[in-house]
């Protein structure tokens, strides 16, 4: 007969999450680890994950994403201690907006370096060991803007729609087994905004959101995609405030 802890192993899955740190990726780690599978939570500030593997014993991983070696590397040690890997939420993103005439070309650079290098430096560090395992799964965090443009938020919006075009071409390349999601959140409670430094889009982002959902309904979709059945693959999830059109 199966006991409860016997079926609670079986269902348990080793999950990395990147930017994992605050805002959405903190929220994902808290939930998956509440739901019993054992997370790897990665993100640069090593203070703010200590702070999660004390409270949800989760497993602490520094990490840059854009140095794809960095990245290789916490995969394949994961993949070492634990035997596997089922599920990476690839969560890491930037949110700088400006307006173009602004110029502010670092920023721009800083954008595509974190929300599409560091997307695909996880497709590159996990394609081995899903491919080894013959499952697996892929999670993105794209956004809203990976389906419109708004003022302020060209950049933004350009690598998040290449976010969703990457893995919508890795869902289809992928062979059975390999599962493949994008999460597309509205307007979440976060810290992104507090890296807006251009005084236009600050104001317009202040006012945009006003309506803000918790970065836990983020989670929730996460979740969600995450527990289905190994034949079910939920392909695409958008998520956005009720007010928000």
């Amino acid at each position: 007969m199966t006991t409860i802890d016997q079926k609670s192993a079986t269902l348990q899955k080793i999950a990395f999450v990147t930017g994992a740190s605050s805002g959405i990726g903190r929220a994902i780690t808290k939930r998956l680890a509440a739901d019993g599978h054992h997370v790897i939570a990665a993100a640069r500030r090593t203070d703010l994950l200590d702070e999660l593997a004390e409270t949800d014993g989760v497993e602490a991983c520094a990490l840059d994403v854009t140095d794809l070696e960095a990245v290789r590397d916490a995969v394949t040690a994961t993949v070492a201690r634990h035997g596997r890997l089922d599920v990476f939420v690839a969560n890491a993103g930037v949110m700088p907006l400006s307006r173009l005439d602004a110029g502010l070309v670092d920023q721009w650079n800083h954008m595509i370096d974190v929300n599409v290098r560091g997307l695909l430096h996880g497709i590159a560090a996990v394609s081995g060991p899903f491919a080894g395992q013959g499952s697996g799964h892929f999670v993105t965090i794209a956004s809203i803007g990976a389906h419109g443009v708004t003022p302020t938020a060209a950049v933004y919006c350009g690598t998040k729609y290449a976010a969703w075009a990457i893995t919508e071409g890795l869902r289809l390349e992928s062979p059975p087994g390999i599962r493949v999601t994008t999460v597309s959140p509205g307007v979440v409670e976060s810290e992104l905004a507090g890296t807006i430094t251009d005084p236009t889009a600050q104001q317009a982002m202040s006012e945009y959101r006003r309506h803000a959902i918790p970065a836990s309904a983020i989670a929730d979709a996460v979740a969600f995609a995450v527990s289905q059945p190994s034949e079910v693959d939920v392909n695409e999830i958008v998520v956005r405030p009720a007010s928000q059109r």
